[in-house]
């Protein structure tokens, strides 16, 4: 949190790339295209963005204003994941799978009911129906997120799989309700 006694300049658009973020921490850091030192990125402006975690390599358009402290992120404007993660392998049960299908399913809402990043993956319910909707790390991560809250509401693609039903593309809740 920003103490308001501390002397800012004001906010500047620039755009760079996710470092790190880790969600248990509340803090990551962002490169900026422009060089420079490393800029701030607090849970709170991600979460005004209306997500809870970030994958690392992410674009970020964000706005950036000096502190006392150095420079910290204070909007974001816009978030585009990697387009490839090197050590994320794709799921088995997606190697068939084409673009176009995924990109053909409706992004409905949904509510993840619980999610372990240690274990990998967890579940989600979408609105209206009590089934769960399996949700995979790789897929979190292809689409610019490493980590989900119980309760926290997204949108999400999914498809039958081999093993049920499965998530193909998550996007903040914000991201559908736009």
């Amino acid at each position: 949190m920003m103490n308001t006694t501390e002397n800012t300049t004001s906010a500047s658009p620039q755009s760079g790339r996710v470092k790190w973020f880790d969600p248990a921490k509340g803090f990551g850091f962002v490169v900026s295209d422009t060089g420079g030192p490393d800029v701030l990125l607090h849970a709170n402006v991600l979460r005004n963005f209306g997500q809870g975690s970030v994958v690392d390599e992410t674009v970020i358009t964000m706005d950036v204003q000096q502190s006392d402290r150095g420079l910290q992120v204070v909007e974001i404007l816009s978030l585009t994941p990697p387009d490839h993660l090197p050590d994320v392998p794709m799921m088995r049960d997606m190697e068939d799978i084409s673009f176009d299908v995924i990109q053909a399913q409706p992004v409905v809402p949904a509510r993840v009911k619980w999610f372990d990043k240690v274990k990998g993956f967890g579940f989600a319910n979408i609105f209206g129906d009590s089934a769960d909707v399996f949700v995979h790390i790789e897929v979190l991560r292809r689409c610019g997120l490493s980590d989900l809250q119980a309760g926290e509401a997204i949108g999400l693609r999914s498809i039958d799989g081999n093993r049920g039903r499965m998530a193909v593309d998550v996007v903040s809740w914000e991201a559908i309700s736009k």
